[in-house]
């Protein structure tokens, strides 16, 4: 479980600079290297999604202080 929380972590970070960089510039990175909505592509938006999701699940006690 630590492994898949840290891979869900630096997927996430990803995911976040990535956001950060469509939101300040409107520059896609993912999208950039990959190309725009190609497999790979939405693959790594899927494993952000999913990560995302782990890290909500799995992070519960945060909310308890």
């Amino acid at each position: 479980m630590y492994i898949l929380k840290i891979i869900a972590y630096i997927l996430v970070i990803i995911g976040a600079i990535n956001w950060g960089l469509i939101g300040f510039f409107g520059f896609d990175l993912v999208a950039a290297i990959f190309g725009d909505m190609s497999l790979i592509s939405r693959i790594i938006y899927a494993l952000v999604g999913v990560s995302g999701i782990i890290l909500l699940f799995t992070n519960r006690n945060i909310y308890n202080e």
